[in-house]
């Protein structure tokens, strides 16, 4: 490969990196995963401990439901249900305030 066929193709690659944003597209990655990160943590040590005082010695996650020739371990389902529901809430809040929106719309 030729050097000026080597520089055309890094000027295209990085046109392709500007028209399709992919730097914006990696950094919500890396802050996505970041706030997942904290939100599993809200969850698994303030919300699911004061749900464990309803299960019996606090081993939420480890809880099953034995019905018949069943085992269900429903505990963790819990929490990832908990987890799901508070990020669900928190992308609606910004959708919502962040952006000032005043009705969240499908567009």
């Amino acid at each position: 490969m030729s050097i000026v066929k080597a520089i055309g193709l890094v000027a295209e690659f990085k046109d392709f990196l500007k028209e399709y944003k992919v730097l914006a597209l990696a950094i919500a990655f890396i802050m996505g995963v970041a706030a997942t990160a904290l939100i599993k943590s809200l969850v698994d040590n303030i919300v699911m401990p004061t749900v464990s005082a309803f299960i019996p010695n606090g081993a939420w996650k480890t809880y099953t439901l034995i019905v018949g020739p069943f085992n269900w371990g429903i505990g963790a389902f819990i929490g990832e249900l908990v987890n799901f529901v508070i990020i669900a809430f928190v992308v609606f809040l910004m959708a919502k305030f962040i952006m000032k929106e005043d009705k969240v719309t499908k567009k």
